[in-house]
């Protein structure tokens, strides 16, 4: 099968939308944008043997996540996704109706977050399979929510349970026989769900707030918060949500929720900062739309760092997570 071929089985007959001027088959798309919004655009990439392995993610999975790691960082600035466009590139390994399998989770992933998919590029990789989404969002002008609007007083909250992606991933790889007993970590690594209602939300009260998603792990993006803002961030471990199944299957592979909760990663799930003054309403707002908002620490002035208060002892939390530039061997497929 040619390249032009392909593209036409991935994608002729899919997505009909009226949002779309001109759709895939030109040499760009042509798409309406809504006034008064501002444009939101994030881009991530997963790569085989990186970011993922074929022995615990199908290839509807690897689509459908891709598409779900970018309209988290969407989520987060509190705008809501409106078009994507796709680079694929496959080695030869990779089956036409694997391929075929793969779009179906981009387009299962698209038609629940009201994702249009405009387009993009194919091309071959020498070596397992490549592949970069962009997304293109909209937000109401002004209100976008960034990581640097966190003040001294503010609450620390996060949107649900973390460390449900990072124990998915071990159980996959170390306990596959053991998955059926724990479909909630499974469900949270391979089938992870952005948190679109917690960003609009937030962006809705149109208080000052700071928001991130969970990519890395929760220090990491804690740590991220406290430098962009220019404060300390104090998360209290006892505070932390921790689901059941983390709890259960932790104390079956000898291993420590808190572990996987601060460093684990891939939880998108939001974390953020709002005042003590807002909180109670937020967190008020969050409940009548059925989303329970956890308070797990609090900003103090100080300098840009991350503190964790356990057994009524603190210390610093290091960054944690992971760095392409600086960890070696495979990032969320190790």
């Amino acid at each position: 099968m040619d390249e032009f071929a392909l593209i036409r089985m991935l994608t002729t007959g899919r997505q009909p939308d009226p949002r779309v001027v001109v759709d895939v088959g030109d040499d760009a798309a042509v798409v309406t944008v809504t006034p008064g919004k501002q444009m939101v655009l994030a881009c991530d990439a997963m790569v085989e043997g990186v970011h993922f392995r074929r022995d615990t993610l199908a290839p509807e999975d690897v689509g459908y996540k891709i598409l779900a790691v970018n309209v988290s960082d969407v989520a987060a600035m509190g705008g809501e996704p409106r078009f994507a466009l796709i680079a694929l590139a496959p080695d030869c390994a990779w089956t036409p109706d694997e391929l075929r399998r793969l779009y179906d989770g981009l387009y299962e992933g698209a038609a629940a977050w009201g994702v249009a998919l405009v387009g993009g590029d194919t091309v071959r990789s020498p070596g397992g399979l490549w592949l970069s989404v962009t997304v293109v969002g909209e937000v109401e002008a002004g209100r976008a929510l960034t990581r640097g609007a966190a003040r001294p007083g503010d609450v620390v909250f996060v949107s649900g349970p973390l460390g449900l992606s990072a124990a998915g991933l071990d159980l996959l790889l170390r306990h596959p026989e053991r998955a059926d007993r724990y479909p909630r970590l499974v469900a949270a690594h391979r089938r992870p769900r952005p948190r679109l209602d917690v960003g609009r939300l937030c962006a809705s009260q149109g208080v000052r707030c700071a928001l991130n998603d969970v990519s890395d792990g929760l220090a990491s993006e804690a740590w991220e918060i406290a430098e962009a803002s220019g404060v300390t961030v104090r998360l209290y471990a006892d505070r932390l949500p921790v689901h059941p199944e983390l709890a259960a299957y932790c104390r079956e592979a000898d291993a420590s929720p808190l572990d996987w909760m601060l460093f684990g990663g891939e939880d998108y799930e939001l974390v953020g900062a709002v005042s003590a003054g807002v909180w109670p309403a937020l967190a008020r707002a969050a409940r009548a739309e059925g989303v329970a908002l956890v308070a797990v620490g609090e900003v103090v002035a100080g300098p840009p760092g991350v503190v964790l208060v356990e057994d009524g002892r603190e210390r610093p939390l290091p960054k944690g997570g992971y760095n392409h530039f600086v960890d070696e061997g495979i990032e969320r497929a190790r």
